[in-house]
């Protein structure tokens, strides 16, 4: 029980500024929404867009990564267990950049028909990367001060505190 209270405390401690909110309402929010509009606008954004990048089983990746992108944008916007919020979503965008804006560098990606070579990858590749950065960041400082992970740390640092005699 002991161990679970320290992984849970490790996962959840931050010594971030409170400034890290506003990385977390940048990253969770754009998660959050494009998970959402994978539901909207399945043609587009949901499983024709896989299927048109040619990612297997269009059907059944494109709503399970809408459902990831809502779920842990909304854990990263309340800054809960966003450690761990942060790594589907580091594998999210090294996804999205391996299969659908890696090909942009050699002209041969479906989603992006007559755009090749670096600037072209550069350019529609931006908020992928940006994603990527934001949530490493997010994987390594943790939530920040304003959170709810701040808020169960200092619950536990209090909870185990020894209680002085006198």
């Amino acid at each position: 029980m002991a161990q679970i209270r320290t992984w849970q405390a490790r996962l959840a401690a931050t010594n971030a500024p409170g400034a890290v909110i506003l990385i977390r309402l940048y990253v969770g929010s754009v998660f959050f929404f494009e998970g959402i509009q994978k539901f909207l606008y399945p043609n587009a954004l949901g499983s024709g867009r896989f299927d048109k990048a040619g990612i297997p089983a269009p059907g059944f990746f494109a709503p399970l990564d809408g459902v990831f992108e809502i779920a842990c944008g909304l854990l990263i916007l309340a800054g809960l267990l966003t450690r761990l919020a942060a790594i589907p979503m580091v594998v999210n965008m090294l996804g999205a950049l391996l299969i659908t804006k890696l090909p942009i560098l050699w002209g041969d990606a479906p989603l992006f028909d007559g755009e090749a070579g670096w600037w072209d990858f550069a350019h529609e590749s931006r908020t992928d990367l940006a994603q990527l950065c934001g949530s490493l960041f997010l994987l390594m400082v943790g939530a920040g001060t304003y959170s709810a992970d701040a808020r169960l740390s200092r619950a536990t640092a209090s909870a185990e505190a020894p209680v002085p005699r006198g």
